[in-house]
């Protein structure tokens, strides 16, 4: 059995698995606008394990291409804070129904996308200053953006845009950024997958609807190859954002 899905939404769910590709190899929580679109097209918790299997495609696909430049030591002091965020999302989907799933991945998003912008500011504001942050606050960021990039991650798919800052913030040119994130995810989302099959949530429909949004993802990522040395960074964010709010805030009111 298969999704019954309009040609306009079966469109819609290819350029979100297209994208999926796009965030894999070219910008780290572009994913956000595929969230939004899956959740807004297959009931809500289903589309949780639904798009992580394409997500889980699209991290093989930046492992071969940035598996080499991942600075391991820094997912290593991760791995606490992570688990711990992971923990309670999967708590989170075992008591909530689509409803409240639809509605904390709206409001995930739009978080997300307000603490990106915020960090952004506050990154510019830094690279004006002189001085490392203190371990304290290393020790605090870390706590903050692993437990909410589990949980995110595990509830919404949508751990990008938080991991991105802590990556950016760390000071990592993009080959690392990139690499480290491909390790991050690659392992959180084999991870999460064992606990979404568990709750019914990759299912024979979700395998389906997969198999035949698999081009896409494997397109999107050649696309972002080539993309991340052609295309203006600062008009691609910006449309991003812009696509994501929009998303986030159909789902909220929806």
């Amino acid at each position: 059995m298969i999704y019954e899905l309009s040609l306009t939404a079966w469109i819609l769910l290819a350029v979100a698995a297209l994208l999926v590709g796009v965030s894999k190899t070219a910008l780290p929580g572009m994913n956000m606008v595929s969230v939004a679109i899956f959740a807004a097209l297959i009931p809500a918790r289903e589309s949780t394990g639904a798009l992580l299997l394409l997500l889980m495609v699209g991290d093989i696909m930046a492992l071969l291409a940035y598996r080499r430049h991942a600075h391991l030591p820094t997912l290593a002091r991760l791995v606490p804070a992570v688990l711990l965020g992971l923990l309670a999302g999967a708590g989170f989907l075992l008591i909530a129904n689509d409803a409240w799933v639809q509605r904390a991945i709206g409001g995930l998003l739009l978080s997300l996308m307000a603490l990106t912008l915020w960090q952004r500011h506050r990154a510019t504001q830094a690279r004006s200053k002189d001085g490392a942050p203190s371990p304290q606050n290393r020790s605090k960021a870390r706590w903050l953006y692993g437990s909410l990039g589990g949980f995110s991650t595990m509830v919404a798919n949508s751990g990008g845009p938080v991991m991105s800052m802590y990556f950016l913030a760390a000071r990592f040119e993009a080959a690392a950024l990139l690499g480290t994130a491909a390790w991050f995810f690659a392992v959180m989302n084999a991870v999460k997958l064992p606990f979404l099959v568990g709750m019914g949530l990759v299912s024979t429909q979700t395998l389906a609807l997969d198999i035949w949004l698999l081009p896409a993802v494997l397109a999107g990522g050649l696309l972002g190859r080539w993309l991340i040395s052609k295309i203006d960074q600062t008009l691609f964010e910006r449309l991003v954002i812009w696509i994501t709010v929009l998303g986030a805030l159909w789902l909220l009111v929806r």
